[in-house]
């Protein structure tokens, strides 16, 4: 009864998790939301939204006040001029955004190079529109990819190169020399770059957020996709976005259009207060994230956890290889089970970040976008592994 299309799919095991965490009571570190709330500024400005007279249908690809600050910011970030009329589509999230750029720019036999391990989206989102995904892997402990297995996954189908940086589920931040071999196949074989970054201010270590689309020649075949949620904290707000070439904007927004019709109006005026925030609270936010990192990292590695310590976005995976040869669990699921169920600590196994599960089933993913006593919490019930 229902389509081929879909049979394959199955619930988001991320928000699963978050399901049997609320059946168990246990300690949400599976999905990546915050369990505080939004800067001040910015639930100020909802406010007045709501207050105001933006209840009905907004333009189908964003409000003209919020299309101008993500022109702004981008200027203001990355020294990129953007045409708000032609260049950005405002979307229902990164997620909304992805698959909409998917179904624009793919036709049905298309491939795709997708990096693995990768947010959940990516490879329905490729099927939804006809193509095949192609996975390339990221080899820990750092996470690199072999150049030559790249250039090998290109073949005469290839149309795209999907990557996500700051990655989830990785914390990896690709390199300016990984973005210029990206950039060096995708002019080499008239490929498109769509580049998922969400985690673009959440990033560690004085480290910086390149987008690959200020690489040369790569600004008219990328397709920069971020959104509001993870870096101000309102991920059920829904507003995300895309950076595009005018025809490829214009395709995407005719896509969007019939999937979602346009983002929340209000939530959109109000998003245009929170990408006008100063740079003292991009400052605080790496900061904030970094100490969050760093007290999640000794928690987890002193609980006898393999940690990979990421250099942005607000996730910890970690090797449990060892737990499930101690415990006898056959592999990363009945192991995240058993901390939900057991020991009252809710994750995700890795295999769910993986088209090939075999790669991930010793990898449990942890997140920190939670008050520092939440976290402490958690710290206090996973040391009841070594007892156990």
């Amino acid at each position: 009864m229902i389509s081929k299309r879909v049979q394959g799919f199955t619930e988001s095991v991320i928000r699963e998790m978050t399901r049997v965490n609320n059946e168990y009571g246990g300690v949400n570190l599976a999905q990546g939301m915050p369990n505080f709330p939004p800067p001040k500024e910015l639930l100020d400005a909802a406010h007045r939204a709501i207050d105001g007279d933006f209840h009905q249908y907004a333009i189908t690809w964003g409000t003209p006040g919020l299309r101008q600050a993500i022109a702004d910011k981008y200027m203001r970030f990355y020294g990129v001029e953007l045409d708000p009329d032609r260049h950005v589509t405002v979307c229902c999230g990164s997620t909304e955004t992805m698959l909409s750029t998917l179904l624009a720019v793919l036709n049905p036999g298309d491939e795709v190079i997708i990096f693995e391990p990768f947010y959940e989206n990516y490879g329905p989102g490729c099927i939804i529109s006809g193509a095949e995904p192609v996975f390339v892997p990221l080899e820990p402990p750092d996470f690199s990819f072999d150049p030559d297995r790249l250039a090998k996954a290109v073949g005469p189908r290839t149309r795209a190169i999907i990557f996500n940086s700051p990655n989830n589920p990785t914390g990896k931040v690709f390199t300016r020399q990984e973005l210029e071999l990206i950039a060096d196949l995708c002019l080499r074989y008239d490929l498109l770059a769509i580049t998922d970054e969400i985690y673009e201010h959440i990033i560690y270590d004085g480290r910086v957020h390149t987008p690959i689309a200020t690489l040369p020649g790569m600004a008219d075949r990328t397709i920069t996709i971020s959104g509001i949620s993870k870096s101000y904290s309102v991920t059920g707000w829904r507003v995300g976005y895309a950076v595009a070439s005018p025809e490829i904007s214009l395709g995407i927004r005719r896509a969007h259009d019939f999937v979602t019709v346009g983002a929340p109006h209000p939530l959109q005026e109000a998003a245009v207060t929170a990408l006008s925030l100063p740079d003292s609270y991009y400052v605080w936010l790496r900061e904030m994230y970094q100490a969050k990192r760093d007290l999640l990292q000794g928690l987890v590695e002193a609980a006898g956890f393999v940690a990979y310590k990421p250099a942005g976005a607000y996730y910890i995976l970690t090797d449990v290889a060892h737990f499930l040869r101690r415990f006898g669990f056959p592999d990363d699921t009945a192991f995240a089970m058993y901390l939900v169920k057991e020991i009252g600590v809710t994750t995700v196994p890795g295999s769910s970040f993986y088209a090939h599960p075999e790669l991930g089933k010793t990898k449990i993913r942890f997140c920190f976008p939670k008050t520092d006593e939440m976290l402490e919490e958690a710290g206090r019930r996973l040391e009841k592994l070594a007892r156990a």
